[in-house]
């Protein structure tokens, strides 16, 4: 069993935590202040109440995960004994270059150094530490608890151990990984669903159908469970808009430009599911 430390008690931070804790592992889990970390702490311990009304996991299990896991403010202290940290804040470079400076001068120095990003080249991140063969990308997907997939992204100088550290860790938590071995911008799951994602907003936008539409199409022609605008909802149409961005920002490439429709929704707050209105009405 591995110390973990999450940085980050959003939705993903505190997703990821639960599963390191019920796999067994020790952890810590960061955010910023404590009405942060009082959210995270709430929201794995109301997940982990439904799994136990579900029969997917006993009270006693449920109740030892929630005890492995201590949420903290102190950034040197939730790194300074872990053997894999994870960042999972905002998709802002850097917002993460400055906390990956930070985390490179408090973690041990043979600490694996991960990043959940889903669309930031890892070299980019990895360049401002000293040991950028540490720095890997371990992209899960929401929820966390319920996903099976990691994305085990390689910086240009990633090391085969610290990948097949991070392999370990994520098949520890029951997840299944694919590695991608260059990190262009948006991997492969991202640029995938940004692709599909803007043009299918694009479509919206353009009134060729509707929002539900669109959806049914994806789900009943292609076979997918959710279309991509009940996706773009569930991630956060913020979340999504930033991460196609810079993809674009990086290739240069029109389809992955945010149409005007996705961009006037995050100035109106109109993000999805957290907000309760995003393409569909919460």
């Amino acid at each position: 069993m591995a110390t973990v430390a999450v940085i980050g008690a959003g939705l993903m931070g505190s997703g990821i935590a639960q599963v390191a804790a019920v796999a067994g592992h020790t952890v810590t889990m960061r955010d910023i202040d404590d009405a942060a970390v009082t959210r995270g702490m709430s929201g794995i311990e109301a997940s982990l109440e439904r799994f136990v009304a579900k029969e997917k996991i006993s009270a006693a299990d449920a109740d030892s995960a929630l005890k492995r896991i201590t949420g903290m403010t102190d950034l040197q202290a939730g790194v300074s004994e872990a053997q894999v940290i994870i960042e999972a804040v905002f998709e802002d470079l850097s917002i993460k270059q400055e906390l990956f400076a930070e985390i490179d001068r408090s973690a041990p120095a043979d600490a694996v150094l991960a990043t959940n990003t889903s669309a930031i080249p890892i070299t980019q991140i990895a360049s401002v530490t000293s040991r950028p063969e540490s720095v890997v990308g371990m992209h899960f997907f929401s929820p966390v608890p319920m996903m099976k997939l990691c994305e085990l992204v390689r910086g240009y100088k990633t090391s085969d151990e610290t990948l097949e550290q991070a392999r370990d860790l994520a098949e520890s938590m029951g997840k299944t990984c694919v590695v991608v071995n260059r990190d262009v911008a948006g991997f492969v799951t991202t640029r995938l669903i940004a692709a599909l994602s803007m043009e299918a907003a694009r479509l919206v936008e353009n009134g060729v159908a509707s929002a539900e539409d669109v959806d049914i199409a994806c789900r009943l022609g292609f076979g997918h469970a959710m279309g991509p605008l009940q996706t773009a909802d569930l991630t956060g149409i913020d979340i999504l808009t930033k991460a196609s961005q810079n993809i674009y920002n990086d290739t240069q490439d029109e389809k992955f430009c945010p149409p005007e429709l996705l961009q006037r929704m995050v100035i109106a707050g109109d993000l999805g599911r957290k907000t309760g209105k995003g393409f569909y009405q919460y």
